[in-house]
């Protein structure tokens, strides 16, 4: 019989955070993402949160304390699910968790002041690069912007007007190809900036007229 891995704690940004080898490990560096959407979110309208491929829910969890924004946080997997509610609770914190994928996660109608983004962003060829990691947190395609790509178009229908994204890429080149490939899918999102936070990777600020 399989036996579950043992679970790991961390700290990010005040957070206890729970998480085992099963979902990708938290990088204190991601910790960017949401203190600069939680600044964009000065001048964002009234709304929610909403975070796509949110693993453990540590960058979720962090900007649903820092804007006091009801916040939903969705993954794929299973199991980081389940860590999602578990670092809530630890947290005093209530979210809403959404196990779906990505091009499921939203329903129709519904509208977010604020979105993170964090896909897979790793090409399939690449995978062996990072045996560390879960295949399924990091592979983003043959070119690895599969993920990418439907994520800014769930973002492009949702994203209240007025409102602000920031996707997560490995390189700021990655994010001029995604720019560059995704046709009518990002809608009316506009690219505003690029943060580079290497080695980790860079976050983009996406923002709906």
């Amino acid at each position: 019989m399989r036996t579950t891995p043992p679970s790991r704690t961390l700290a990010f940004d005040g957070l206890e955070i729970a998480w085992d080898e099963r979902v990708l490990e938290p990088r204190p560096w991601t910790v960017a993402q949401p203190h600069w959407l939680a600044e964009l979110a000065v001048d964002a309208p009234p709304g929610r949160a909403l975070e796509l491929f949110s693993g453990a829910g540590h960058m979720g969890l962090a900007l649903a304390r820092a804007t006091g924004r009801p916040t939903v946080l969705a993954d794929l997997n299973p199991v980081a699910c389940d860590f999602i509610r578990a670092n809530a609770e630890a947290a005093g914190l209530v979210v809403e968790v959404r196990h779906a994928a990505v091009g499921r996660t939203v329903l129709e109608g519904e509208t977010f002041a604020l979105a993170l983004v964090d896909p897979p962003w790793v090409a399939t060829a690449d995978l062996t690069q990072f045996p560390e990691d879960p295949v399924l947190a990091i592979d983003g395609g043959h070119d690895g912007l599969a993920l990418a790509r439907e994520a800014v178009g769930v973002v492009s229908r949702c994203l209240a007007p007025g409102g602000h994204a920031v996707l997560q890429m490995g390189h700021p080149e990655q994010v001029d190809e995604l720019w560059r490939t995704i046709g009518d899918a990002a809608g009316d999102l506009e690219l505003v900036t690029v943060r580079d936070h290497r080695p980790g990777g860079v976050l983009a600020h996406l923002r709906a007229p």
